[in-house]
């Protein structure tokens, strides 16, 4: 898509995100995942870790820079393992749809010191999508705090999110490091499928 020669008049947006959301219509809500499996890095090798997912996913106010429109979700998940509640992640960030070019864009930020941006080509009925980040981008990139760049370097992180046909939704994540000492770059693997147990609100426009 060509930059427009008006790079600062804002189109006309909807106020209502939930009707707009394109493919991350079925994802807004309040969801729970109780077998969310996570393979780490450990010294001793990769170790298989299961856990507890909750996950809510709430309608932002349309966006816009300049003529650019986005509709978006803002969300928060906290993940535990089975029967402890301390946090054994937690992550917050949004996921928008840009509907004149039929991207989706995925932010994340964590409490290790890491943030991130996927993005990826989408068409507003898919149920299955993948997104990409990639170390060094400008624009779908992954930034790191200095320990985590020297030691556990992130070159790229994948997501797929699949719309299943009962109402859940499952995600398939992948990030890949070279881990300090090692030959290889490691798969740092995380998949999990979610269940709803709340409706979405309305966004602050839409509640008139």
């Amino acid at each position: 898509m060509t930059t427009p020669e008006d790079i600062y008049t804002e189109p006309p947006a909807d106020p209502d995100t939930l009707a707009n959301l394109g493919p991350l219509r079925p994802m807004a809500g309040i969801w729970e995942g109780m077998k969310g499996v996570d393979v780490k890095p450990k010294k001793e090798g990769p170790k298989t870790q299961v856990y507890v997912e909750h996950y809510e996913l709430q309608p932002i106010d349309a966006q816009t820079n300049g003529p650019q429109l986005l509709y978006g979700l803002r969300y928060h998940t906290y993940i535990h393992k089975p029967g402890l509640t301390k946090m054994y992640h937690d992550q917050v960030g949004y996921w928008l749809w840009e509907p004149a070019t039929g991207t989706v864009f995925h932010t994340l930020a964590i409490p290790r010191g890491q943030v991130a941006m996927a993005s990826g080509r989408v068409k507003s009925g898919d149920t299955q999508f993948t997104l990409s980040a990639e170390r060094g981008s400008l624009v779908n990139g992954i930034v790191s705090n200095p320990f985590i760049e020297r030691a556990f370097t992130t070159l790229a992180w994948n997501i797929t999110v699949k719309i299943n046909p009962d109402g859940t939704w499952s995600y398939d994540q992948d990030t890949v490091m070279q881990i300090q000492g090692q030959a290889e770059p490691f798969h740092h693997t995380d998949r999990n499928t979610l269940t709803r147990v709340g409706e979405p609100g309305l966004n602050p426009l839409a509640m008139g």
